[in-house]
């Protein structure tokens, strides 16, 4: 099927770090001709603002009040996915150890969800020919009508292995470990915590190479989106 005459599809990818949901997204979301947005990178920006701008980010009361003041715009091309605050490019910046480390305290207060999901929300109603959004709680909580939800997973071994790798050079140890903590703060936090959608298709990423990950998530898009 042609892909412009094909159905917009929305697909919500959700699961812990390491499990390879952007790469995977990405190359999903370029081969199906999609948008594509990385919801991390907006918990990212909005903490990157707020360690910026002096917030205490150990004080849930602070980031609330500042929750809505940084302009947060995400450029949604799978090929080359762009991240800005007040106008600033951040996607440097919002990946570097500091922020990493801050994220899932600023990402938990409700006001920040709240202000993000909604950012969120309308860039998938405004995309067009649809698009591939990946996150903690796409499918659950943010755009829980998606045509397609699904939930990566790997083991943490292999988790840490993946993330080392990008990491370069970081200790394998340090790393399963900094993992296992975030998991645990995204799984457990009251606002819309990470969590397996009831309709959403596990993919256990932990034995897959990238590609083969990616050929599966395909081939549901396209059973999906020839079902619509």
């Amino acid at each position: 099927m042609e892909n412009g005459a094909a159905q917009p599809v929305i697909v919500a990818i959700d699961g812990p770090s390491g499990t390879g949901k952007s790469s995977t997204s990405k190359a999903v979301a370029a081969q199906l001709g999609l948008s594509y947005l990385d919801t991390g990178a907006q918990y990212r920006a909005i903490t990157w603002w707020m360690v910026s701008n002096g917030i205490d980010t150990d004080d849930p009361s602070a980031i609330a009040a500042a929750a809505g003041k940084p302009e947060i715009v995400s450029g949604v091309d799978p090929a080359g996915p762009t991240i800005e605050v007040d106008g600033t490019d951040v996607a440097g910046p919002i990946r570097t150890q500091d922020v990493t480390a801050k994220v899932s305290a600023v990402s938990a207060v409700p006001e920040v969800r709240a202000r993000i999901t909604e950012l969120q929300r309308t860039i998938a109603a405004g995309a067009g020919g649809g698009i591939v959004v990946e996150g903690r709680d796409i499918g659950t909580t943010v755009l829980p009508d998606a045509d397609l939800k699904i939930f990566l997973t790997a083991s943490a071994e292999a988790r840490a292995a993946r993330r080392s790798g990008e990491l370069k050079g970081a200790d394998l140890a340090a790393t399963r470990e900094a993992l296992v903590k975030r998991d645990a703060a995204d799984s457990g936090r009251k606002t819309s915590p990470l969590a397996k959608a009831d309709d959403a298709v596990e993919v256990d990423t932990t034995e897959l190479t990238l590609t083969q990950v990616v050929e599966c998530v395909v081939t549901l898009v396209e059973e999906r989106r020839a079902a619509k």
